[in-house]
């Protein structure tokens, strides 16, 4: 399974979201500029050795990462969704995009892109830690592929 980050801005969000790549065997894919450096040392402290153990793909930008991935469905995860994650049915190459902190994805790819989900939250609230959702939907995109072991 592969996730994709667009343009992330956060290194300790990229970080954990690289460790559990590695631990989940997830593919990540990082679509450029990123908003900070990757020697950066909050990077690194969250990282981990890590980074060694995982399978990351950077791509200059979004153009680049779709000339690439013609082969995988895009199902873009977004607060703007109106289907729940887990009433979706993932596929083993699904490329699950997550959108940049600080700013999501811009909306033309919301406007493109046909399969978006969201995690159910309460009202009260505006968005998760894009960590913590990719943790959520990988962990059921896996156990609905058999791929949890």
């Amino acid at each position: 399974m592969h996730i994709a980050l667009y343009k992330p801005d956060i290194p300790q969000n990229t970080a954990a979201i690289i460790r559990l790549g590695a631990c989940l065997n997830l593919k990540i894919h990082i679509i450029e500029p990123c908003g900070f450096n990757l020697h950066d040392s909050r990077f690194k402290r969250v990282v981990m050795d890590y980074m060694g153990m995982s399978r990351i793909f950077r791509y200059e930008d979004y153009d680049d990462f779709i000339k690439k991935n013609k082969d995988k469905r895009i199902v873009l995860m977004t607060t703007k969704a109106k289907k729940h994650y887990h009433k979706f049915k993932f596929k083993k190459n699904d490329m699950m995009l997550f959108g940049r902190e600080s700013a999501g994805v811009p909306e033309i790819l919301h406007k493109t892109i046909k399969n978006r989900i969201k995690v159910p939250m309460n009202k009260k609230t505006r968005s998760l830690n894009v960590a913590m959702s990719v943790a959520i939907i990988s962990a059921e995109a896996l156990r609905q592929n058999n791929l949890l072991k």
